[in-house]
């Protein structure tokens, strides 16, 4: 028996490069709730609830969760693994699966083939994703963890950045925990060239025409299906090019044991 499954959905305002990003307009709906419109289409999709925070700004965050009925948790501000864990307890998790909200072009079926590889391999795993190492394009971040491994981080872990990004005490620690990766099934490692999350205004604007290209021919539209594009319109893809491979790991490599050079960059400007 797997027990409750509950896919939490990170999402707050506030964001310094792209402030409310979150509520920028795909398809004549804001991003949050085109994101969640994907992670439902997974066949595997359990519950889902959006876990922001207390501050004050985010009071829309929760309106528009009341208003769409989706299920909503507030919580620390910048503890992210602080939220996570009490998010987890509050709807009673066995299973929480982690999905970031800068993630909107995220394809179901890639929900589908982490999750189903944590559970059919049920009891071998502390921890399952398809980040370690990366393979997908940036933007297809999906982590599996039992709640008990979750609580361990949430008791144990003392760095900033292992706080703030919820999972690192888990994976920085295979010698511990065990851990499980699922790759493209491609056989191809895009992590690095291709860019699907949303940080900054570029971002948006190779996530919004993509969305132009893609929705109304098929709502849900899918990773090969982005792909077929991009390769048809290059120029779509050159769009955020500078920013791929720029991630979070680039300001703590002097910390992270599990990570190298290769798997971030800096920001050319």
């Amino acid at each position: 028996m797997t027990g409750k499954i509950l896919i939490v959905i990170q999402a707050r305002r506030g964001s310094t490069r792209l402030p409310d990003k979150i509520f920028l307009p795909l398809a004549g709906k804001p991003l949050i709730y085109r994101m969640i419109e994907r992670v439902k289409s997974a066949k595997t999709c359990s519950e889902i609830v959006v876990a922001t925070t207390t501050d004050k700004d985010d009071d829309k965050v929760e309106a528009f969760c009341k208003e769409n009925e989706i299920k909503c948790f507030r919580g620390h501000p910048t503890d992210l693994l602080d939220r996570h864990y009490k998010a987890a307890k509050e709807f009673k998790a066995d299973i929480v699966v982690k999905i970031p909200s800068d993630c909107p072009l995220i394809c179901p079926d890639v929900i589908d083939r982490v999750l189903n590889y944590y559970l059919s391999n049920s009891g071998k795993f502390d921890f399952v994703s398809n980040l370690h190492p990366s393979t997908y394009p940036d933007g297809n971040d999906v982590e599996v963890m039992p709640v008990e491994i979750l609580e361990t981080a949430f008791k144990e872990a003392t760095h900033d950045f292992e706080r703030e990004h919820t999972t690192p005490f888990i994976w920085e620690r295979p010698e511990r925990f065990r851990i499980g990766n699922v790759e493209w099934e491609t056989g191809l490692n895009f992590s690095m060239s291709h860019r699907f999350t949303i940080d900054y205004p570029e971002d948006y604007e190779f996530i919004k025409r993509v969305y132009d290209e893609l929705f109304d021919k098929k709502k849900i539209f899918k990773l090969s299906d982005i792909m077929m594009l991009l390769d048809k319109k290059p120029e779509i893809k050159s769009i955020n090019a500078k920013y791929a491979g720029v991630n979070w790991y680039r300001n703590h490599l002097d910390k992270l044991k599990t990570i190298t050079v290769k798997e971030t960059r800096n920001i050319n400007h």
